[in-house]
């Protein structure tokens, strides 16, 4: 059986954002076709009945432009934690938009109700900056630049600023990711081990070492082995030299004939 690789792409990897994205769209679609308001679902702080916003809010939204901030960003995030992650991408995104509205639910002002996926977008960038961080992994930590250079500016969302935005619900998926980048701190891309970095490594035998001088100079092939493709064709020419003129007998000849015994 092939064993498989930590980082192989599947059309799991791309067909689960693509899928994520167009059922929020859906659900936009059916309010607007049918005049649904399904803003109450919404996560209203310190009420029992907000609580069920938890499980609701990531897919409404108040509007397509609020729509659209979140899909580009969600799709391009969700594909890089099914990639690099796949083992543990649906735990960080269960375990983190239950965290992240539950500590919004907290921490929001009461009478509020809090919409929208950005919770878990910003649940999703911080747990791919700080478990690349974390994990030393020089393809993770790339992806940890990657994240700061396409979505650095997300982090002033987390800050009280214009109003009508959750800071609250971003805040809350800032620290969630935090939380369980730590949490999952050791899962990670196992770090290959090159025979030079084993303390068993003797440069004498290396083959690729062998082929560079005291001096630092390269030494082809063609003479690396030239004295010992000399001498191994001295020893085939040897051998079949010794095949060619040795002849064994295995029977005697004898021109007299005594009477058989019987």
């Amino acid at each position: 059986m092939r064993k498989r690789h930590p980082l192989e792409f599947s059309l799991f990897t791309i067909a689960v954002p693509l899928f994520s994205v167009l059922f929020l769209w859906i659900i936009y679609w059916v309010e607007i076709r049918f005049h649904v308001n399904l803003t109450y679902l919404g996560v209203q702080p310190q009420s029992l009945m907000g609580l069920r916003g938890i499980f609701f809010s990531p897919f409404i939204h108040g509007s397509i432009d609020h729509l659209y901030s979140n899909s580009i960003p969600l799709l391009v995030l969700l594909m890089a934690l099914l990639y690099f992650y796949k083992p543990i991408a649906l735990k960080v995104i269960l375990w983190g938009a239950l965290f992240t509205g539950l500590l919004t639910w907290l921490i929001a002002d009461k009478g509020s109700v809090h919409i929208g996926a950005s919770g878990i977008v910003y649940l999703v960038s911080s747990f791919l900056f700080f478990k690349g961080i974390w994990s030393k992994h020089y393809r993770l930590i790339a992806l940890s630049l990657i994240v700061v250079f396409l979505y650095g500016s997300l982090i002033w969302g987390v800050l009280p600023g214009e109003e009508g935005i959750s800071w609250e619900g971003h805040l809350s998926g800032f620290l969630s990711g935090i939380v369980l980048a730590f949490i999952y701190k050791k899962s990670a891309i196992p770090i290959t081990s090159y025979a030079w970095e084993k303390p068993s490594y003797n440069e004498k035998d290396d083959e690729f070492m062998k082929h560079f001088d005291e001096n630092g100079n390269f030494v082809p092939s063609s003479e690396l082995y030239k004295e010992e493709e000399e001498r191994n064709e001295t020893l085939n020419e040897h051998e079949n030299s010794s095949r060619t003129h040795s002849i064994d007998y295995d029977w005697k000849s004898d021109h007299t004939y005594g009477t058989p015994k019987e």
